[in-house]
């Protein structure tokens, strides 16, 4: 329901002298009926004449809704009904016909031929009917009118003919018809012209038959103020003037508009569609024709087509570009991509649907565009983010680091990604995540125990992560290990397998708590692995174990080892022998220091970190002591008994460098894949 107000006629208003004031308020409501009148009626054949639904008083109501009737096109109006009606237009717009809502039954219509100002009553059922339609049949010798509706709600429908020809004794002749002024409270001008209808004089009991209602004469009148409004942009102030709103640049040229050419330059005001007036004030609000004249270029947009800031490396990125000012027929546009590439076009007509580009690597990429003609330029710009969907990602961690000492903990994703990715580590039991753009970050633990790391890598709409568990020791110990190599033959190369290796030999090591044993297994190199000695307490008595403890124990180890009496059974008949390894490099004895990180997508990568010690005449065990920074002390170096000279010799040069190492996983991993 939309309403309308309109000022009813001052006769109306004697009775409602307690109102603040006397409107008339007409409910504008579309029935989804088509055989229902609708709450406000009129027809063409019937010039003038409006009948509406509504109710008087101060504002729109539901209750107390009436029936009323317009004569003069809305000047006046006049009430018909007490109660909601539908009325139809008979005989081309010659008669009324009123029929209560359907919502009430009834026996009786209600036909006017004086526009509203009496009714006579008719019967057209012997019993109460619910009316849910008339339909009025068109023809100039059809007066036949058909009620549809049904007795109770139950009852089958009904329908009735009425033929209200007979109403009429006689057809219209020249002498009923009156001409009708159309006017607005006595303004003859409406929409810029004087128009005269031609119309049936009310009363006049003659059937009409065809329409008669015609125009007489239409005569334009002189342009006035009311017959413009405000052009776009442009909003009427307080005195009546239309002035720029203040999002509108009134000097802004279009950009089609090139200098030689000329342009339509608006006064504020634009006559009312339709409206038919001449001369008058016409001139001086209508738009003037201007030359363009060439100016810089001024307000310069660079946008991509979808306003998205991000895209995926390899799809078609659509770049659009706008100048708000300036002669974009001659001025340049250079359009940089960031990656390396760059056009440019003579003008702003060639972008218009679009420049287009493929990001071949991901990356954040600033993308400038210059426009640029003989009297200035203007530069935009915008940083697009090329993204590539991150497949693997890897946690690089030591398995066992000093408390209260800096460790490094790095990330290493596939595919390899440029500046684009956004890290988040969690670290412990830290409720909030440590965000970076960085794949590496160090760290420091203050307590000791077990602790969990988890780095989650965002890329795009996408988040990967990987955890690893993380020993925190105030001190500890390490033996590097290797197999005998029929170990390597059943080597599958999977997590799985290696932690399985890795019980084994704790297993395998039965003097030595389980709990006090950390084993890591190495990948991708000939089968070794790095066995840890964690000072946890003594069951017996409580105590936490001391560094001369892991000394001892130590040296039980490698006695064990020297004597080859740490081996486990791969199959029947094949068993693993565990050695201790040492390199010797001249007059140099080389340690390696192994850190690796394994994960479930199978790609495994090991930091291999390469410490050479001056040599000493003692060969080296490879027992390694670390110690908190506030107490560090130098490498131990025990003495092997009976170390077998015929292990093997390995030189510097035979290992590969840590970048290397992660080069050749990642290929191996995506020759699996």
């Amino acid at each position: 329901r939309s309403p309308s107000v309109i000022h009813v006629s001052p006769g109306m208003c004697h009775f409602l002298s307690a109102q603040p004031f006397c409107s008339l308020h007409l409910q504008l409501q579309m029935s989804e009926n088509p055989y229902l009148s609708g709450s406000i009626s009129t027809k063409s054949s019937a010039p003038g004449v409006i009948v509406a639904t509504g109710n008087i008083g101060s504002e729109l109501s539901y209750n107390n809704v009436a029936m009323f009737i317009s004569s003069d096109a809305g000047n006046n109006w006049r009430q018909i009904f007490e109660e909601e009606h539908n009325v139809w237009f008979l005989d081309k717009g010659g008669a009324l016909v009123a029929v209560k809502q359907p919502t009430v039954p009834t026996r009786h219509l209600w036909i006017s031929f004086d526009e509203g100002r009496q009714w006579t009553r008719h019967s057209f059922s012997a019993l109460p009917l619910f009316v849910d339609g008339v339909l009025v049949e068109a023809g100039a010798e059809n007066q036949i009118m058909t009620f549809f509706g049904h007795f109770s709600h139950r009852s089958e429908w009904q329908l009735i003919k009425i033929d209200y020809k007979s109403i009429f004794t006689r057809r219209c002749t020249e002498g009923d018809y009156q001409t009708w002024h159309l006017h607005n409270q006595g303004e003859p001008c409406i929409m810029g012209q004087k128009q005269i209808y031609m119309k049936r004089r009310p009363g006049n009991y003659c059937m009409v038959g065809w329409d008669n209602s015609r125009i007489l004469s239409a005569e334009p009148c002189i342009c006035r103020a009311h017959d413009f409004e405000c052009d776009y942009g442009f909003d009427r102030r307080g005195d009546g003037n239309c002035l720029p709103a203040f999002w509108f640049n009134p000097s802004t040229l279009s950009r089609s508009c090139s200098q030689g050419q000329n342009y339509l330059n608006s006064t504020g005001y634009r006559k009312v569609v339709a409206n038919n007036c001449t001369k008058g004030v016409k001139e001086m609000y209508t738009a003037r024709k201007q030359q363009c004249l060439n100016r810089p270029p001024r307000g310069l947009v660079l946008t991509t087509h979808d306003d998205k800031l991000t895209a995926n490396m390899g799809s078609n990125v659509t770049f659009l570009v706008r100048l708000e000012e300036g002669d974009s027929m001659r001025t340049n546009i250079q359009l940089d991509f960031g990656d390396g590439t760059a056009v440019s076009y003579s003008n702003l007509s060639w972008t218009q649907e679009g420049i287009r580009h493929v990001y071949r690597s991901a990356g954040i990429f600033r993308v400038t565009t210059l426009a640029e003609n003989s009297l200035g330029f203007d530069t935009s710009s915008l940083h697009l983010h090329v993204t590539c969907p991150v497949e693997h990602i890897q946690l690089l961690a030591p398995y066992v680091v000093i408390k209260n000492k800096e460790v490094n903990l790095t990330a290493v994703v596939w595919p390899s990604h440029f500046r684009t990715l956004t890290y988040f580590w969690w670290l412990g039991n830290n409720t909030e995540p440590i965000i970076t753009l960085d794949s590496s970050i160090s760290h420091t633990f203050s307590t000791e125990g077990m602790v969990t790391v988890t780095v989650q890598v965002s890329s795009g709409d996408s988040i990967l992560q990987n955890t690893r568990s993380i020993a925190i020791q105030e001190f500890f110990k390490s033996l590097l290990l290797s197999f005998s190599p029929n170990l390597d033959e059943a080597n599958p190369d999977i997590p799985e397998w290696r932690q399985d290796v890795g019980r084994v030999i704790k297993k395998a090591v039965a003097d030595i708590p389980e709990e006090q044993l950390l084993v890591a297994v190495f990948p991708g190199i000939p089968t070794a692995a790095e066995l840890f000695l964690l000072p946890s307490r003594n069951q017996s008595d409580g105590r936490k174990r001391t560094e001369e403890d892991l000394e001892q124990i130590s040296e039980i180890l490698v006695n064990a080892l020297n004597q080859i009496s740490v081996e486990f059974e791969l199959k029947p008949g094949s068993r693993v022998i565990v050695y201790i390894t040492q390199l010797t490099l001249g007059n140099k004895t080389v340690v390696l220091h192994t850190v690796c990180s394994y994960s479930d997508d199978l790609v495994d990568i090991c930091s291999v970190q390469l410490l050479i010690f001056d040599y000493i005449s003692q060969k080296i065990p490879w027992i390694n002591i670390y110690a908190e920074v506030n107490h560090e002390k130098e490498q131990e170096m025990i003495s092997t008994v009976g170390q077998n000279d015929a292990t093997p010799k390995i030189t510097l040069n035979e290992f590969s460098t840590q970048k290397e190492l992660m080069e050749k996983e990642l290929e191996a991993c995506a020759k699996r894949e």
